[in-house]
């Protein structure tokens, strides 16, 4: 058995039209979401063993953000073929994962996450900005993850209920 956390970046800043998607940072109400469910991840015993994050600049500081709030030390690996992905993207990132790793958080974009989210559980939950959905797959490779996988949906988590 394997666990999956799926997070939505937090609230990304619109101010400046200039900026291109990739460069939004995030606005004030996403610098304070995202550490909250950092939080909200240690006092649940979340933490994963490696996060993959969205290359965009919104995805990399959410990522930074709750990964500080909750004590976690290990790696965030930056990974260009999650920004604005499809599900299979991310399927394609976590197959390739040594299986010693039993837990881990992908953070990036909609609506490859609800998706993806979908495709893992067969159940669609809106993932609003800074949502955490926790799943557990029933495989003990992640090279064996397909998105059939029959996934039990836990739970889904949004900064406004925690």
């Amino acid at each position: 058995m394997k666990s999956l956390l799926i997070l939505r970046h937090a609230k990304s800043d619109w101010g400046d039209p200039g900026l291109k998607d990739h460069e939004r940072p995030l606005n004030k109400r996403g610098r304070k979401a995202a550490p909250k469910m950092g939080h909200f991840l240690r006092e649940k015993h979340l933490l994963p063993d490696l996060v993959l994050s969205s290359v965009a600049v919104r995805a990399r500081a959410t990522a930074e953000l709750v990964a500080e709030a909750s004590g976690y030390q290990g790696k965030i690996e930056l990974l260009p073929a999650l920004y604005a992905a499809p599900p299979e993207a991310y399927i394609t990132a976590l197959s390739d994962l040594p299986d010693t790793l039993q837990c881990v958080m992908v953070v990036g974009h909609n609506p490859g996450l609800e998706e993806l989210l979908q495709d893992l559980t067969g159940k669609y939950e809106p993932l609003p900005t800074a949502a955490l959905a926790y799943v557990r797959l029933p495989i003990e490779s992640w090279s064996d993850l397909a998105d059939d996988a029959a996934g039990e949906l836990v739970h889904v988590w949004r900064p406004k209920e925690i």
